[in-house]
């Protein structure tokens, strides 16, 4: 039985292929397609070690960019959930921001029929059963967390969903080393080695890095902060040009693991 699980797991190879099919997907948007020279998912992906068979969860989701490629990876022998920011009557934003990621889902039955919508709870409850999931994923959320002081109360709660050897993959904006961690993020930067304590403090072990998502254009030194730069460009048609030729904001990729007890 074992010999035979191994030999249909899937590789780093096959997976790869599984990824630039999809990648190359209708369900893709021109618009959506035109930022992975920034984002990078297929590298991004590999680095975590995703394959298709996994269970595996996405951190607030919406509108569903990383939702693009995810879900049609793990529909057929893995299990995707997507963890959205859940209802919240006082945000019209965000429950329109959910409507339509719901929306999403429900246009295209044929790759997004079993994704399974759960809300992420940042009170440090519990978003699966515990001890559920193979990996576990944050694409630019811990400038939010840090401002509403719930981003330890997010990492426990994903500590907790992930099996022991689960992989938690880290992605986000980069601030300047140089310069102390604001708490509350405001600028949307977060500092790696500031991000690193944070959650290592929660159980985990940092196992790889990686500079995937770099850019060293991004100076970190904007009016509006990250949302200067593309796609947001906060500050209109001023200087447009010049933050479309510095490009997204600078990532640091970051590849954490649950220890095995």
């Amino acid at each position: 039985m074992l010999a035979s699980a191994c030999a249909t797991y899937s590789t780093r190879q096959t997976t790869s292929l599984a990824l630039d099919r999809i990648l190359a997907g209708d369900q893709r948007s021109e618009e959506n397609r035109a930022r992975d020279r920034y984002r990078h998912p297929k590298a991004t992906l590999l680095f975590f070690g995703i394959r298709p068979e996994m269970t595996v969860l996405e951190v607030w989701p919406e509108p569903g960019w990383y939702t693009e490629v995810l879900a049609p990876l793990l529909r057929d022998k893995g299990k995707y959930y997507a963890a959205v920011i859940g209802p919240d009557p006082g945000s019209q934003y965000v429950t329109h921001l959910e409507e339509q990621y719901r929306q999403k889902l429900a246009a295209r039955p044929e790759l997004y029929d079993r994704v399974a919508v759960v809300n992420f709870p940042l009170d440090g409850g519990d978003v699966v059963p515990p001890g559920s999931l193979d990996m576990a994923l944050t694409f630019r959320n811990i400038h939010n967390w840090m401002a509403r002081d719930e981003a330890a109360a997010a990492f426990a709660t994903l500590y907790r969903a992930l099996k022991p050897g689960g992989v938690l993959g880290v992605v986000e904006h980069r601030g300047n080393p140089a310069a102390p961690q604001d708490p509350q993020a405001k600028s949307g930067y977060v500092n790696e080695d500031y991000a690193i304590k944070l959650i290592e403090a929660q159980g985990f072990r940092l196992e790889a890095s990686s500079q995937v998502n770099a850019n060293p254009k991004d100076t970190k030194d904007y009016e509006q902060g990250v949302w200067t730069l593309p796609p947001t460009y906060r500050l209109g048609d001023k200087d447009r040009d010049k933050y479309a030729a510095i490009g997204e904001s600078d990532r640091f990729t970051l590849k954490f693991v649950k220890p095995a007890k």
